[in-house]
């Protein structure tokens, strides 16, 4: 590779980071922000594909970010493993315009899909994340 092909290659994946970095901020804040930090110290490299990844996805314009959430918090639900992932999105799909009520029902909907189990941990999830946002509000 010639150093003009590196350049140029170097120039895009800077943009694609921060790109992602922007749109975690935008939509998770803090968590995500806290998310990234975690990973610090174990796997750097990780991290940065991770926010390189979530930019790629997350500036699409295909779908708005609202229904970008409404998506994974299902998914992450459905799951029924991923409660630190799940809160993270919890937090997200509420900043993107998600109101508590849509959250529950989105969670209550996957106890046909994934089971009661999955669905009784992704309510206490929500429960954690709403009484988190009640206690940053006052």
């Amino acid at each position: 590779m010639n150093s003009a092909t590196s350049e140029v290659q170097q120039s895009t994946e800077t943009s694609r980071y921060v790109r992602g970095w922007e749109k975690l901020r935008e939509i998770d804040g803090k968590a995500g922000e806290n998310v990234i930090a975690a990973l610090a110290d174990i796997a750097p490299d990780f991290a940065k594909l991770l926010i390189e990844i979530f930019g790629d996805i997350y500036s699409r314009p295909q779908l708005a970010l609202k229904s970008r959430e409404i998506g994974v918090v299902a998914a992450l639900t459905a799951l029924g493993n991923a409660t630190p992932q799940l809160k993270v999105h919890l937090h997200a799909a509420l900043n993107v315009g998600c109101t508590r009520e849509e959250i529950v029902e989105i969670i209550m909907q996957m106890a046909v899909y994934a089971g009661f189990p999955a669905a009784l941990n992704g309510l206490f999830a929500a429960k954690e994340v709403f009484a988190e946002r009640e206690l940053a509000e006052q």
